[in-house]
């Protein structure tokens, strides 16, 4: 598994598939949809580093993307991330877990998983990890859109680690 934060507005928050934008899904997937053709950072990285990995099917058949909420949440027009609100965090809490476990119980190996963003993301999962002991070892990667919007130049050393992290799990 690899475990993102929440859907995007622009992303899975459109097409219902994580680190997806519409362009992705035409371009990367062949998938024929209505909703336009939009793009986000973070769906550009990792289509980027699902291509250097080998492809959408090597890719798909070896990891399930996910993310720790699976629902999106936007304020005031912008993303809003789970962990962002302290009250909404508390009531998503129980949903979070539940969605997790259920995941988990599709028959995906818990002796390690990837988790997408940095420090609130990794922190809150491992978090959840003490407490349930969803998997063995949680392995960070820097989120898309960080690399894209502040490392863009060095965005291929990022791939490279991704790819990394990734082999290692297989």
């Amino acid at each position: 598994m690899i475990i993102g934060i929440n859907p995007g507005r622009f992303g899975a928050g459109v097409t219902g598939i994580n680190f997806t934008a519409p362009r992705q899904l035409t371009g990367a997937l062949g998938i024929d949809h209505g909703f336009g053709n939009s793009t986000e950072l973070s769906a550009e990285f990792i289509y980027e580093m699902i291509t250097a990995y080998g492809g959408p099917a090597a890719f798909y058949g070896d990891y399930f993307l996910t993310s720790v909420c699976p629902l999106g949440f936007t304020r005031k027009g912008l993303n809003l991330n789970y962990y962002d609100d302290n009250e909404l965090l508390a009531s998503l809490k129980p949903f979070i877990v539940e969605n997790l476990q259920k995941q988990i119980a599709f028959g995906f190996k818990t002796d390690r998983c990837v988790c997408i963003g940095g420090e609130k993301n990794f922190k809150y999962l491992q978090s959840l990890n003490k407490e349930f002991r969803l998997f063995d070892e949680i392995v960070s990667v820097p989120h898309p859109r960080f690399i894209m919007q502040y490392r863009r130049k060095t965005k291929g050393e990022f791939v490279q680690r991704y790819l990394e992290v990734l082999k290692e799990n297989v």
